[in-house]
């Protein structure tokens, strides 16, 4: 079989193309059909609230439909015939009516604004709850800007929707409804040559529509673009400062910012073309009326009263149909948002708890086991879920390979070996913040996948390598780290640490406020008040007043970032703490891990060897070169040399 020339394979692109575009539109309709079924199912417990809504909406919209047919009945039973008491009745049920629709516009936007306010709460709550439960891999891939614009612009383009668009949406669909029936009953001809607009208006909003769906889910990208944009910067406007990196900075904001101007452009563009467009129809199709129904009224074919009572029922059918043009974009812009939130929503989490938990023994032993434990980003683990969230695909690298190791409970073990080696793999195994693609850790011989998250991390003190601090007093950061954790708890784990003198200096002692992610204090003070909160953990304190604590401590280069004062001041404090619980430490600085129980080399994903220091050291294998390595930088180190 030869093969295709230049432009039959030219044809056979574009025709995969277009299939290719055909399945993304069908795609993401069925993702819009699911999201607004999501939305209306949201609106389930409010549902005594909306028929209370549905009825005002109705009497309102009849109550705006009613002048038309009362104007004409005026016109032609009052005034045409000087029957000034019918006049008088008609002007009174027009003011009466006048007076309902105004009780039932109050009532209808009083519940719409109540309606569109707690269903955005609940919004926000369902999206909040769940960034908390996604796992932390999760996290450490998305960008922080991009989830905050979700729960703010996205969200606040959804609210517009709701408060405004979809009553909008319904009652100028009944309006447009109700003003065919009367046109249709004040004079049918009329009625017929007003219908003719129909079709033109449907194929432009039709257009319209095709046109301007993909204009605004680019414009909620480029506003996510941009926040994510501001707050990764602003996070990080120290690094830029030093750098002098501001220009950069300000030339890639100015660059999302023309991306956004021109999607919003494009709906400009589109906007102008089609409302004047819909506009002007409208007020053809009225001079159109004017023309045939004035001559009709002139040969005495229909009444003034008939005419005057058609003219005013346009309105109410073009003024419906401006609306809904008008409605069409803010719509358009809440379905765009409801489309994104919808696909956070959807992300689910590789990390649940089972179905029927098991439970902890108590007192917890501590003894952690990894059995012929493999790991992968993206590779499936047990029950088929991608390891971390990934995203599954099978040339995603192996991160560990066929772990088996052993920490008996109360011991200390630490992981050593180069950057990217896999210690900080299996923390994240041990806290169960990812689930090992083949294999199982176990804890006390229970799985840790058939253990509730909470549960598990309750028992757990973990420090990483740089102490994530909250808004609030060092006395509230360290007490995060247990519920009903008293100022007693605070200053007895402070103690404990031997870190009382150090965090006494702070201005206002352990009350000083720490400033956003703690940026009041140094690097050495955040590392102290991370040790303290992970070791309030678990357990509250002893009845002799000695500190109960953590039953178990996951430490990732906890002292990387502290001076060696402080170090040497925190590796006393472990030597009491560590004595009487399992830990996992990763350290660089091998002085930190000299006494532990077990030493493991970690090269390339796999434990190469295993032992005390002192063994290790004898073998004159990995550890030692890295313990050769480590004593050569610390001698030509100033600081250790000054030391």
């Amino acid at each position: 079989m030869s093969a295709p020339g230049p432009s039959e394979s030219g044809s056979t692109t574009r025709r995969g193309a277009a299939f290719a575009d055909i399945r993304r539109r069908q795609q993401a309709t069925r993702g819009r059909g699911r999201r607004t079924r999501s939305l209306f199912g949201m609106m389930r417990p409010y549902r005594g609230r909306i028929a209370i809504l549905l009825v005002a909406l109705l009497v309102a919209t009849a109550a705006s439909l009613a002048p038309a047919p009362l104007a004409a009945k005026a016109v032609d039973d009052g005034l045409s015939k000087g029957n000034l008491d019918h006049l008088t009745v008609l002007v009174a049920v027009l003011l009466g009516v006048s007076l309902v629709g105004l009780v039932a516009t109050v009532v209808r936007d009083r519940l719409v604004g109540w309606l569109g306010a707690r269903l955005l709460s609940d919004l926000r709550e369902r999206i909040f709850r769940h960034l908390l439960q996604m796992p932390v891999s999760y996290h450490e891939r998305q960008r922080a800007g991009v989830l905050v614009s979700r729960m703010t612009n996205d969200v606040d383009a959804l609210q517009t929707m709701i408060s405004s668009s979809l009553v909008t949406l319904i009652s100028s669909v009944l309006m447009l409804l109700g003003s065919i029936v009367i046109l249709i009953s004040l004079d049918l001809k009329l009625a017929l040559i007003t219908f003719t607009t129909i079709p033109v208006l449907l194929l432009g909003s039709l257009a319209f529509r095709l046109a301007s769906v993909d204009a605004f889910a680019r414009t909620r990208e480029t506003i996510g673009a941009i926040t994510a944009h501001l707050q990764e910067t602003l996070s990080g406007v120290r690094v830029i400062r030093s750098y002098g990196r501001e220009q950069g900075h300000l030339d890639r904001f100015h660059e999302l910012g023309d991306e956004n101007r021109r999607a919003n452009m494009k709906t400009v563009y589109l906007n102008a073309a089609y409302f004047p467009a819909v506009e002007y129809l409208s007020t053809a199709a009225i001079v159109i009326v004017l023309l045939v129904g004035g001559a009709e009224a002139i040969d005495g074919a229909v009444t003034i009263g008939v005419l005057i009572g058609f003219v005013t029922a346009l309105d109410n059918f073009f003024g419906p149909i401006t609306e809904l043009s008008n409605v069409y974009t803010t719509f358009q812009s809440g379905m765009a948002a409801l489309e994104k939130i919808g696909a956070l929503l959807d992300q689910e989490s590789t990390l649940t708890d089972p179905a029927h938990p098991r439970e902890l023994p108590d007192p917890l032993r501590g003894e952690l086991r990894f059995e012929h434990v493999t790991f992968g980003y993206g590779v499936p683990s047990r029950g088929g879920s991608a390891s971390a969230g990934g995203t599954g695909a099978s040339s995603s690298p192996i991160v560990l390979h066929d772990i088996d190791l052993t920490i008996p409970a109360g011991a200390t073990v630490a992981l050593v070996g180069s950057t990217g080696a896999g210690k900080s793999t299996l923390v994240k195994l041990a806290a169960r913040f990812i689930d090992p693609s083949e294999g199982r850790v176990l804890l006390d011989g229970v799985d840790l996948r058939d253990l509730r998250q909470r549960e598990l991390r309750s028992r757990m003190g973990i420090v990483p390598q740089e102490g994530f601090l909250f808004s609030g007093t060092v006395a509230e950061n360290i007490a995060f780290g247990r519920d009903g954790a008293t100022r007693e708890d605070v200053e007895r784990v402070v103690a404990s640490l031997g870190a009382g003198d150090v965090l006494d200096q702070l201005p206002q002692g352990l009350d000083t406020e720490v400033g956003e992610r703690g940026g009041s204090l140094s690097a050495g003070q955040r590392q102290l008040v991370a040790f303290a909160r992970a070791l309030i953990a678990g357990a509250p304190a002893n009845g002799d007043g000695r500190l109960g604590g953590p039953s178990i401590l996951l430490l990732d280069e906890a002292t990387a970032n502290v001076d060696l004062r402080t170090e040497r001041r925190i590796e006393e404090a472990l030597e009491l703490l560590l004595s009487d619980r399992t830990a996992i430490v990763i350290a660089h600085r091998l002085s930190t891990i000299r006494s532990a129980d077990l030493i493991a080399v970690v090269e390339h994903g796999r434990i190469c060897e295993a032992g005390t220091h002192e063994e290790l050291l004898v073998r004159g294998g990995a550890y030692a070169k890295l313990h050769e390595d480590w004593q050569r930088g610390t001698t030509d180190a100033p600081s250790a040399a000054a030391s």
